[in-house]
């Protein structure tokens, strides 16, 4: 990452609680565009239909999020990403006073006495951070009866699950909210269409978020369906915008194109990384969140922006102070 988007994130800055707690509709955040070398334009996420143009085509991230997180007496369990052979991968937590943080702890082949009269036995270090681990009953089960959704310090209570779902949240499996969608609304969905501007799903499951700097991220399952591709191919052939609703959805669409720009059906796990040495060919655009500095995503956001742009709309939003975070307020980067 280099110097141009390494900066200082004002405590301020960040959004501690849902738009709605503030009074105002999840689609009356704030929405800043980015345009190439045009300055960046400042307007209401629920602007979103005139922003864009009839045959447009947005992908969103059907992926619910699951309250993920469970809390023991001095440790918290973030459960972040199913495997194939029925372990998980955690992320160990020591709670705090307003959260959690990250727990160094922990060795191969411990249990751990989990709310309920469960186990959860550490198998082995997948990451720096993460353990693959088995919980002697059925995960998602077990999390609706005893896990909360997973919250970070910058946000000072707990709020319901339904806080943490998005529109067009119908496929269970989400550590983590897919935050870029969070504004849109039955309404907002129902303008867009009116205008002709498409919409589209796939899913991809988030793990937990990397809050370190210079973490990569990991490999995480996703689909992305025919009709999705089909309806991706016929956008971009008539001249018509591929808008990502996150970057999730960035990720899944980005492993399913060929080196001919074409996107098929696929699914699995992927561990694609955007970077602007990599480019994207399937998106020309992205709805997203404004993201810590030097995360992995400000990479692929370079990719689709260009990084003179980025940095410009960053000073930008830092300096007309916007939220960052799943509750704060939207970026729309468009190619053209």
């Amino acid at each position: 990452m280099t110097a141009a988007l390494d900066f200082s994130l004002p405590p301020g800055l960040s959004a501690h609680e849902p738009p709605e707690a503030r009074g105002m509709a999840r689609d009356a955040v704030r929405l800043m565009v980015s345009r190439g070398d045009l300055d960046p334009g400042h307007h209401h996420f629920s602007d979103l239909p005139a922003l864009l143009d009839p045959g447009d085509l947005i992908v969103v991230n059907n992926s619910a999020t699951l309250p993920a997180a469970v809390r023991l007496d001095r440790l918290a369990v973030h459960f972040s990403t199913a495997r194939q052979d029925g372990t998980w991968l955690v992320e160990l937590r020591r709670r705090t006073a307003k959260a959690s943080e990250p727990y160094g702890g922990g060795e191969p082949g411990e249990w751990l006495p989990m709310p309920g009269r469960a186990t959860l036995r550490l198998i082995e270090r997948e990451t720096p951070r993460l353990w693959r681990a088995v919980l002697d009953r059925d995960v998602e089960a077990y999390l609706r009866a005893h896990g909360a959704p997973i919250r970070y310090a910058y946000v000072e209570r707990d709020w319901p699950i339904e806080a943490y779902q998005t529109v067009f949240a119908t496929v269970p499996g989400s550590a983590e909210m897919p935050s870029a969608a969070r504004p849109f609304t039955a309404a907002l969905v129902t303008a867009l269409v009116a205008r002709g501007i498409g919409i589209a799903p796939i899913t991809l499951h988030t793990g937990v978020a990397s809050p370190e700097k210079d973490e990569p991220p990991y490999a995480e399952r996703y689909e992305v369906p025919a009709a999705t591709a089909r309806l991706v191919n016929l956008a971009r052939e008539n001249g018509g915008r591929v808008v990502a609703a996150g970057t999730t959805v960035v990720r899944a669409l980005e492993t399913a194109v060929g080196a001919n720009g074409q996107v098929t059906a696929s699914a699995g796990w992927t561990g694609h990384i955007v970077t602007p040495e990599r480019g994207v060919r399937a998106v020309t655009g992205l709805i997203t969140g404004l993201h810590e500095p030097r995360s992995s995503h400000l990479l692929m956001l370079t990719a689709i922006a260009g990084e003179p742009a980025l940095a410009r709309a960053y000073e930008e939003a830092l300096r007309n102070g916007y939220l960052w975070h799943e509750f704060g307020d939207g970026h729309l980067i468009l190619q053209k």
